[in-house]
């Protein structure tokens, strides 16, 4: 036999094999599952409600606190505060024969909101009483703590014209620049005086640890007393003792030297730290039937209902597979690019009965019951995903018809990354989430339309 004939023979007969598999699979399955066991699959529109609501105060422990005062045209005046304590590091100390020269706050900030040449004054005040422990909210009033008689200090700044050094940090292979910029403003050399004569005390008196420290310097107050076009996002809040000290035969040719040191206090996340928030909000609160608003720091949330009670007697013959959430938000088109607020990073939807809790605990979202999303600027919207967990789990946790209410909160995530490497980005997770005291403001569309959830069934 030819050997083009053999190759044509066994082509054909692999065809009619396959066919002939081909013909039994398509059957497996169907075959041996009852009729009345096959897998129904449902689509369904649930039309959510949303309204604007004003909170009273946040939990505002938080790492970056803002301060000064803005008015929005659209959504209304921010004015901010803050009060800290500071940290003391053991390994801080005053050399032998220190004498001290002045004393220094500096406020550092890489970034601001508003006008960047409206004069403003900064003020520090001293706190004479310690402040609360677990009560850190907007609403706490640093006045009532502090000796508000006469400021330690004061110094005149503009957002762009101060003092500032740049920092240079990585992002993978990429070198990035950032501008750090700095109001000094000079206090009492007596501050200082009084750490150092504290300091000389058996066992360093009560400069010992931070919880003693906390009890001989309670903190300072740091606020604003004119200006309203400005609000700074403030990353470090630094307390600087400048003193000078005998070196014996310190120099090179063994001679004695005077010498110039520095000890500095930081306001940490291990100590309190704690934003006074102040809104006017009336504009917002004020019927309209185009939108809701959520707005930061301290100021307005949107709350959805969604109304479970509609599709409660479906739940009950059929698996929730999916509820798709995507909330959008209406771009304000006649305001300023340069000083408009701009819609928060990341938006947190939270049961309102646990938004207390929430941050108090320093929860994360579980996506079961709460969730977080990002901003996409190029949809101006916030990609819930699906979030049929948390229908699915509530609906356990209820015997007949409910419905749930939700609120959604403007918030400032960490992230951190494991994992990573030369080869790979590796894995990126939320590891804390803060309300936001970055002022961030945004109309959310309230139209049914557009508010509502995309449910997908199935039954058997």
């Amino acid at each position: 036999m030819k050997l083009q004939t053999l190759y044509k023979l066994l082509f054909i007969a692999i065809v009619v094999v396959f066919a002939s598999c081909v013909d039994t699979l398509d059957k497996v399955g169907f075959s041996i599952q009852p009729e009345n066991d096959r897998v129904s699959v449902g689509t369904e529109t649930l039309n959510l409600s949303s309204r604007t609501v004003q909170v009273d105060s946040v939990f505002s422990r938080t790492k970056y606190p803002i301060l000064g005062e803005y008015i929005d045209p659209v959504f209304g005046t921010i004015r901010s505060d803050y009060v800290g304590e500071f940290y003391y590091p053991e390994s801080q100390v005053f050399k032998d024969g220190a004498q001290i020269d002045s004393v220094r706050l500096t406020v550092s900030y890489t970034s601001i909101i508003g006008d960047s040449l409206a004069p403003m004054e900064l003020e520090v005040y001293k706190v004479i009483e310690e402040l609360p422990r677990n009560k850190d909210y907007t609403n706490f009033d640093p006045r009532t703590k502090s000796d508000m008689s006469a400021p330690l200090g004061t110094q005149l700044f503009t957002g762009r014209n101060n003092t500032y050094r740049t920092e240079t940090y990585y992002s993978g292979n990429i070198p990035q620049t950032v501008r750090i910029y700095e109001i000094h403003t000079m206090l009492p050399k007596s501050i200082g005086q009084s750490f150092l004569d504290e300091y000389r005390k058996p066992n360093r008196g009560a400069l010992k640890n931070t919880d003693t420290f906390r009890d001989f310097f309670p903190g300072l107050y740091i606020t604003t007393n004119f200006g309203n076009s400005t609000i700074l996002n403030i990353n470090l809040t630094s307390l600087s003792v400048f003193y000078n000290y005998l070196d014996p035969k310190g120099s090179s040719t063994k001679q004695d030297t005077i010498r110039s040191s520095e000890f500095r206090l930081n306001i940490t996340p291990e100590v309190t730290q704690v934003n006074h928030i102040q809104n006017n909000n009336d504009q917002l609160l004020e019927p309209n039937d185009r939108g809701t608003f959520v707005k930061s720091p301290a100021g307005v949330n949107t709350e959805i209902t969604f109304p479970i009670s509609e599709i409660y007697s479906d739940l009950s013959n059929r698996s929730l597979n999916q509820a798709r959430l995507v909330v959008y938000a209406l771009p304000e088109a006649n305001q300023d690019e340069t000083v408009k607020l701009t819609p928060p990073d990341h938006l947190l939807l939270v049961n309102k009965d646990s938004l207390q809790s929430f941050f108090e605990n320093r929860r994360l979202a579980d996506n079961v019951t709460s969730f977080y999303a990002s901003f996409n600027n190029e949809t101006y919207s916030y990609n819930f995903g699906n979030i049929a967990a948390m229908i699915n789990y509530y609906k356990r946790q209820n015997n007949e018809a409910f419905d749930l209410t939700y609120y959604l909160v403007p918030v400032d995530i960490t992230f951190t990354t494991t994992g990573g490497s030369y080869y790979s980005q590796g894995t990126t997770a939320a590891t804390a989430i803060y309300n936001q005291m970055k002022p961030s403001a945004a109309m959310l569309e309230s139209n049914p339309e557009k508010l509502k959830l995309d449910i997908i069934y199935s039954s058997f």
